[in-house]
């Protein structure tokens, strides 16, 4: 049975909620604790790295958890509704320091905070985008339900990453400290409202004659699934590569650029072509193969990267060239994000029809897993590397080296990355859209098959026991 419309929209809605929580955290916090509240870029650089190392653990566990539920509202969602009211809550506390704390106090409660929010965010954000391949088992549905869950990420993004420079000094009457507190109430309740609907709407329809795995077949399970992991170091390393420049980007256009006020203006143009390239991938899909357009999509995005080093380069403000660069660097993330969405859920099916077993949460919680461990490093980097090319926040003018090395950092290291993704992925993946078509055949006939058999097996009991 095909999702409605109702609930691809309900899905969709939910993914606006997180990522507007997830935007103005991996967006802006480095820039909060750095030049808000004066804390060290390097201490906040370690800080992000062991939190997400931490959180990174724990992703595989909750991937488990998840699993070996089992209630009225399936398995899912009452994980999606918990981590949401947590997560929400800890996003004000991140962003409501309060103002007696200083030295190792304010250190110790910023880590604290941090750390508390990475925690309950992945208590929501598993479940939720481990649902996708429980509530629809057709491949076209599922791929037009990606669409429509990424292009509202997309959306959910760029709301904080438009309007929280704008915004801020206003709501706090030109005190930044105080509007980045009532702007994060905002989007906690938002955040709720909007991940309330997804689990209202959304229900995993899995069959249930699939037998639950244990812990060790789970493992067992991922580790054979070679495409799997073939996928998830793709997305490490595409997803690393832009981690780095969205903890950046405000310095960029604030000490490079010299016009913070020109990064809503980017980052809105940019969310506005990624969602558009989002919506264009089933047009592309009756023209292109898959992989052609995954490899087309890095491209491009590279193509925008140079465009955007040349302009710092030059300290060209102009707006419109910019905005040239934004679009062609976030169509290019567009597409390739919600490929490689696509891609993984596929792995899901390949590994049922590989193993007998099938662990939606499990493989995700792989992805966000090494996805941590990545951003963790990308992150040190970030911070590290602000003092490293000396970075002073309180100057108006920087030096010629720093603004360079600002520059290396936030787009040629992370272009190395896109690169390496290209030739990794187009040299190991190998669920091309025929091979998913037998596979996802293979699997529907033993699906009736085993349910013939329950069916026959529940008559003998009956007639055994009448």
């Amino acid at each position: 049975m095909r999702l409605t419309l109702k609930e691809k929209a309900s899905y969709g809605i939910g993914a606006v909620g997180k990522d507007m929580v997830y935007a103005i955290v991996s967006g802006f916090l480095m820039y909060y604790y750095n030049t808000v509240l004066g804390i060290s870029a390097t201490f906040i650089g370690v800080l992000f790295m062991v939190a997400r190392i931490f959180d990174a653990l724990n992703d595989p566990f909750m991937g488990i958890i998840v699993e070996k539920t089992n209630t009225k509202m399936g398995k899912f969602r009452p994980w999606l509704l918990i981590g949401t009211v947590l997560s929400a809550i800890s996003l004000y506390g991140m962003y409501s320091v309060p103002r007696s704390l200083s030295g190792t106090s304010l250190l110790v409660y910023t880590s604290a905070a941090y750390i508390i929010w990475c925690t309950t965010y992945t208590l929501m954000d598993i479940p939720y985008w481990s649902m996708l391949p429980a509530i629809t088992q057709d491949s076209k549905d599922r791929e037009n339900v990606s669409v429509i869950a990424r292009s509202c990420a997309g959306f959910g993004y760029a709301i904080p990453t438009a309007l929280t420079m704008v915004l801020v000094p206003i709501l706090g009457g030109g005190e930044e400290r105080r509007g980045f507190q009532i702007f994060a109430v905002i989007i906690s309740v938002l955040f709720i409202m909007f991940i309330s609907i997804t689990v209202k709407n959304v229900k995993e329809k899995t069959a249930s004659y699939i037998k639950a795995p244990t812990i060790k077949e789970m493992f067992s399970s991922l580790f054979r699934n070679d495409q799997a992991l073939v996928v998830v170091i793709t997305i490490v390393v595409f997803n690393a590569s832009l981690y780095i420049t969205n903890n950046l980007a405000v310095y960029f256009f604030k000490y490079d650029i010299g016009n913070g006020a020109l990064f809503g203006v980017f980052g809105t143009i940019g969310g506005a072509a990624q969602i558009i390239s989002m919506t264009m991938l089933p047009a592309l899909r009756k023209l292109f193969k898959r992989m052609t357009i995954f490899v087309g999509a890095i491209v491009t995005a590279i193509i925008g990267y140079a465009l955007l080093f040349l302009l710092g380069t030059l300290s060209v403000t102009n707006i419109i060239l910019l905005s040239i660069a934004a679009i062609i660097i976030f169509f290019g993330f567009g597409l390739a994000t919600v490929l490689t969405t696509v891609f993984l859920a596929d792995t899901v099916d390949y590994g049922e029809w590989k193993t007998k077993q099938r662990s939606e949460s499990v493989i995700f919680s792989m992805q966000t897993f090494v996805v941590q461990l990545a951003s963790a490093f990308s992150v040190l980097i970030a911070g590290v590397g602000l003092d490293l090319i000396h970075l002073d926040t309180k100057a108006k003018v920087q030096t010629s080296a720093t603004l360079f090395g600002m520059r290396v950092i936030m787009i040629i290291i992370p272009i190395l990355g896109l690169l390496f993704s290209i030739f990794y992925f187009r040299r190991k993946y190998k669920l091309t859209d025929a091979y998913m078509e037998k596979i996802t055949k293979e699997i529907q006939e033993n699906h009736l098959r085993d349910e013939k058999v329950t069916e026959i097996n529940t008559s003998s009991n009956r007639k055994a026991a009448n």
